[in-house]
């Protein structure tokens, strides 16, 4: 079940793919940005949290903490976010997934956004062959406060649909 604007999300704590346990929502900064991605090697996802880690001084500075799951393994997310500055997160079987409700299509992959994001990923060499639990997972973007109070969802209808760092930024402005 998607979840809505207003929702509180109770506290939760995950481990990420570097073994640190990171409890959600982060309680020192004044917004969580839950991101839900595809597969750890997808060219589209990793061209996506490019544009994050670009910007992460901005995110910083806005007061928001990254939290970035993927339906992959650790072994397999190590290969291609061992280094990122956000938390990252495998969630292998799905669990998290599930539970804010974060779909698949079949077309995932096919809108023309999507094939041009796999594309430039590629060519950035931000791809791996490895598709673990498949490609047709759908990306969603949840924002939550410190109590825990969704602020605002997004849930794509392919897998190139999701916030981009401008559109984050301005959302929690004005939930700020």
């Amino acid at each position: 079940m998607k979840v809505q604007v207003g929702q509180i999300i109770p506290s939760f704590t995950v481990q990420t793919i570097q073994g640190s346990p990171l409890t959600v929502p982060a309680s020192l900064s004044k917004f969580t940005h839950l991101q839900f991605r595809r597969f750890a090697g997808c060219p589209i996802c990793n061209l996506h949290l490019h544009t994050f880690f670009k910007s992460y001084d901005q995110i910083e500075a806005a007061g928001i903490s990254e939290v970035i799951f993927f339906h992959s393994s650790a072994s397999e997310m190590r290969k291609y976010q061992k280094d990122i500055a956000f938390a990252a997160i495998a969630d292998p079987k799905k669990t998290f997934y599930a539970q804010f409700g974060v779909g698949r299509s079949i077309g995932a992959s096919l809108h023309p956004r999507a094939l041009w994001a796999a594309i430039k990923g590629m060519l950035l060499g931000k791809m791996g062959v490895k598709m673990e639990n498949g490609p047709l997972g759908l990306p969603a973007d949840i924002l939550i406060d410190q109590k825990g109070m969704v602020v605002a969802a997004k849930y794509g209808t392919h897998a190139y649909d999701q916030w981009e760092v401008s559109e984050l930024l301005s959302i929690a402005k004005g939930a700020g």
